[in-house]
């Protein structure tokens, strides 16, 4: 049997937010291999995260972020319980939130939010952009689609790469921290000014 140190297991337990004992054993069943079983415990998580999602979120706490007093955020995110909101960590992950939005500067929280009028303007300029590519109808259509799934992720606050690990989405980085905090997490709304900009 594989010998597996404490630090090992207590940093795999600080990066998921699992028990010592679930820890340990996700080493053993990888013989140690700690990458192969921070990914485990990842997909065990996102799995429970997905069904908390359908878990009523009301607590919570909206948070602030003024950069250089020049753009401000303003964000909402509920959990389950005042347990989660008042929990350190729940505190940091949604000011994680707050500094994105700074850097990342979206438009809406999902893709649900998107109005049907920008897309298809969007589209749009698109097929305008390809009128003189001569590229077949068939192609095309694939290149717009592709084209908008790019927009969505521009504009889309859980489509974006996380500022802080791009290689994850926000929605993946929400996942994460429902699967660490136990309950369901919902970013409900933001709002973000800058200095200058007329919404």
């Amino acid at each position: 049997m594989v010998n597996i140190d404490i630090d090992t297991i207590k940093r795999l337990r600080e990066l998921t937010g699992v028990g010592m004992t679930d820890a340990k054993k996700a080493l053993i069943d990888v013989d140690g291999d700690f990458d192969k079983a921070l990914e485990a415990m990842r997909v065990k998580g996102l799995a429970k995260a997905d069904k908390r999602s359908e878990r009523e979120a009301r607590s919570g706490i909206i948070d602030s972020y003024v950069h250089s007093d020049r753009i401000g955020v303003l964000v909402e995110v509920n959990c389950e319980t005042d347990f989660v909101a008042r929990n350190q960590q729940f505190k940091d992950f949604v000011h994680n939130l707050t500094l994105h939005i700074a850097a990342s500067a979206p438009l809406y929280v999902s893709i649900e939010d998107v109005p049907e009028e920008l897309v298809a303007k969007e589209k749009q300029l698109i097929k305008e952009e390809l009128k003189s590519s001569n590229k077949p109808e068939s192609m095309q259509a694939k290149i717009i689609e592709g084209k908008i799934v790019k927009f969505y992720d521009q504009i889309c606050l859980l489509n974006q790469p996380y500022i802080k690990n791009p290689d994850q989405t926000v929605g993946d980085y929400i996942k994460e921290n429902i699967a660490k905090l136990g309950e369901n997490i919902v970013l409900r709304r933001f709002s973000r000014l800058a200095l200058g900009e007329v919404n």
